[in-house]
């Protein structure tokens, strides 16, 4: 029997073989779908999942009918007008990594913003060049096209062409690779992209981008092997200009990391002296008087629409896959940051969609592969953007620019635009402090990074990533297998706990939840675990936390008011209160509502599981108990000791009780290594066994019920 005996408990059952156990409990055998019942329910027709596929497949039919006009249009514009002007900035400097004339940068800002705000999932990313990808179309470039040894002012030109049509054969194919992968419901490869292998691999990136950008800083054909041999024909002009800038740049961006709690926006620092550079470089006469490298006439309005060249495509298979991949893991690991932290969902597959026509659709106008800047999209979801309004806006702002005024830039240095592009790279270079921290968090991903890291430097970006990935699944192969996640329940009351769907006589103690993953949690399935955790107890945490938090703002408001009053048998509403909108708060009070209730300035302790007043609405949990059962998770990576405590304390700031069980002797210590435990996550938390867990609970539940124990205890 499943009772509490003082402090221990007393097992009595015959020893069972599993023939005889699934035969004495009738154990059932269900029918499991084959992949062909997969196939025909998937390939099903009906007019609701024709309608669902369709919104599926054009979101903006689905969130543009419900923008809320009134209340988001002004923050829409604010934004797109302020991510319109970094793009035109970036798309300029970017285009040197790929090795085109500035100009071809605006094209790959417009044209996947305005595919993104039609196709793209997310609200906040701005999707547009992003200096990674920008560097790998460049290196097919190079490759295809070498300069040449005799520059002229005609070759210049020929060679020119040459590489615009190499970056837009580049970019079409790898979003036709994108496009397939989403079609073909591909979108869950970003898995396999771990958190350390983009770290590493972006901060190579980084290193390639400034060993690129040296030639347009020195004004030298320059590589690392020439650097110092060619260091006395560097143009001072350019090399002063491009400190100074790099100097502006660097300190500005650290005071609105610093003060951006304080600043209502970031300080737009390239706009501010891109316009500067541009005005002193016109009237000093920079080009003529000091020989530097300045961008030139710009092209007016649009390239006609071009088909890609085969021979290029034959030949840069490798460099689009790379691209295509990478392009798509750094957007959706944006966004994903977004959608979390503002709770909406994101569809992987549809993400590749929107992306790869973005890319096909800016190839076959000249641009270069598009994904999305973390600076770019900072700005617009710092700003105030609500949606992809504020996207199609800050398309509009670099249409603009190709329309009317590029002329003005005609005069910028290439230096500066060099020096801009490596101020966006301060982020990617912070990455080798986590060498040291993942070395003392988790040594597996450490040595992922660092193997990453020197695969994309010594074997090129392309090569290197495909070596990585096949580094770090070889990992994945050692240390773990698929997942099975499942919730238990009390098989014939004993000591016994197994799958609640396979046997009839079972046993779940009121408001207990027993949950077992039975593999290694890491980097790859952690969303997978919180998912089939929530499923399992109904209900999202986050969600009930931020619920009841946003009624104690209500409550408040209505005690001040005088519409609640507090009785003897609790809140009883005085007035009809008027309903609020429930929807998306300013950015700067979301975090305020993840934080735990805070009942201490009330006259009354609020029972979320009693009656409340008509005019507070708050989901019920039924649940006050969860048990992790941990005998088959043989280890935890960084990135899960992370979203496991995140989703315990979530679970903990609700008022439900956390129960680890059986887990291997080696995780408590690791966990206490890496500083997991605090205030609300004990190490208290761990049992020996399940039904040790089960014990306490019920013994626990047995004293808050009665006085007599209650004292006793």
């Amino acid at each position: 029997m499943v009772e509490p005996v003082g402090n221990h408990y007393v097992v009595a059952r015959p020893v069972y073989s599993e023939h005889l156990f699934n035969e004495e409990y009738e154990k059932l055998h269900r029918y499991h779908k084959t992949f062909w019942d997969h196939l025909k329910l998937y390939f099903r027709c009906s007019p609701q999942r024709v309608k669902k596929v369709a919104l599926g497949l054009f979101p903006v039919a689905s969130w543009l009918p419900a923008y809320r006009f009134r209340e988001w249009i002004l923050s829409d514009i604010v934004s797109g007008i302020n991510t319109g002007l970094v793009a035109v900035l970036q798309g300029l400097a970017f285009a040197l990594l790929v090795n085109v004339p500035p100009g071809y940068g605006l094209y790959a800002a417009f044209f996947p913003a305005l595919v993104y705000f039609i196709f793209g999932t997310s609200r906040h990313i701005s999707a547009g060049p992003f200096p990674v990808l920008s560097l790998m179309v460049g290196g097919a470039v190079v490759r295809l096209v070498p300069d040449d040894s005799e520059m002229t002012s005609t070759n210049t030109s020929a060679i020119n062409e040459e590489r615009v049509m190499v970056a837009a054969s580049v970019t079409f194919l790898s979003g036709v690779f994108q496009l397939l992968l989403g079609i073909l419901q591909f979108g869950f490869i970003v898995i396999y992209l771990s958190q350390s292998l983009i770290s590493g691999f972006t901060t190579a990136a980084a290193v390639h981008v400034v060993v690129s950008q040296l030639k347009f800083m020195l004004q030298l054909s320059v590589t690392l092997e020439s650097v110092f041999s060619q260091i006395t024909d560097t143009n001072i002009a350019d090399l002063v200009t491009s400190l100074i800038v790099l100097l502006v740049v660097f300190v500005v961006k650290e005071m609105n990391d610093r003060y951006k709690a304080k600043l209502p926006t970031p300080i737009p620092i390239e706009l501010l002296v891109t316009v500067l550079a541009a005005l002193i470089s016109y009237f000093v006469n920079f080009e003529e008087k000091y020989n530097v490298a300045v961008v030139g006439k710009l092209e007016e309005g649009f390239q006609v629409p071009v088909a890609p060249d085969a021979g290029v495509l034959q030949k840069c298979i490798g460099d689009s896959i790379s691209i295509a991949i990478v392009g798509f893991a750094v957007a959706f690991s944006v966004a994903k940051v977004y959608s979390i932290k503002y709770d909406y969902p994101l569809d992987g597959n549809q993400e590749l969609i929107a992306f790869g026509l973005g890319n096909i659709v800016g190839g076959s106008f000249k641009g270069f592969a598009s994904s999305t800047a973390l600076s770019r999209s900072g700005v617009q979801e710092s700003t105030g953007g609500k949606t992809q309004i504020a996207g199609i806006i800050s398309a509009a702002i670099v249409l603009i620019v190709i329309l009317a005024i590029g002329f003005l830039l005609a005069p910028l240095q290439k230096s500066v635009l060099a020096s801009l592009a490596l101020g966006n790279l301060k982020g990617m270079l912070m990455q080798f402090k986590e060498v040291g921290i993942l070395w003392r968090k988790d040594k597996y991903d450490c040595v992922i990074w660092v193997v990453t890291f020197l695969a994309a430097i010594l074997l090129g970006l392309d090569i290197g990533l495909a070596t990585a990935v096949a580094f770090q699944l070889l990992t994945v192969v050692i240390r773990s297998q698929i997942p099975s996640c499942t919730v238990l329940a009390n098989v014939g009351r004993s000591n016994i706990y197994r799958n609640r769907k396979d046997y009839k006589d079972i046993y779940e103690p009121e408001g207990v939840k027993i949950f077992k993953c039975s593999s290694p949690i890491f980097f790859a399935n952690t969303e997978f675990f919180r998912e089939k955790l929530i499923t399992a107890v109904g209900f999202n945490p986050q969600r009930i936390l931020r619920k009841r938090n946003k009624a104690l703002r209500k409550v408040r408001k209505m005690l001040k008011k005088g519409e609640l009053q507090v009785t003897p048998k609790g809140l009883i509403c005085m007035a009809n209160h008027t309903h609020e909108s429930d929807e998306e708060l300013d950015n700067n009070k979301i975090e305020e509502l993840d934080q735990p209730t805070n009942m201490t300035d009330l006259p009354i302790q609020i029972n979320w599981g009693a009656d409340l007043p008509p005019s507070i609405t708050v989901p019920r949990v039924d649940i006050h108990s969860i048990i992790l059962d941990f005998s088959s998770v043989s280890f935890l990576d960084f990135s899960a000791m992370t979203v496991l405590q995140k989703i315990l304390k979530e679970f903990v700031r609700i008022n439900i009780d956390i129960y680890i069980a059986a887990a291997h002797e080696g995780l408590l210590e690791k966990l206490e290594r890496c500083a997991f435990f605090d205030e609300e996550i004990k190490p208290s938390m761990f049992f020996l066994t399940i039904h040790d867990a089960v014990l306490h609970i019920l013994l626990k539940k047995d004293i808050d019920s009665s006085p007599e124990l209650k004292l006793a205890e």
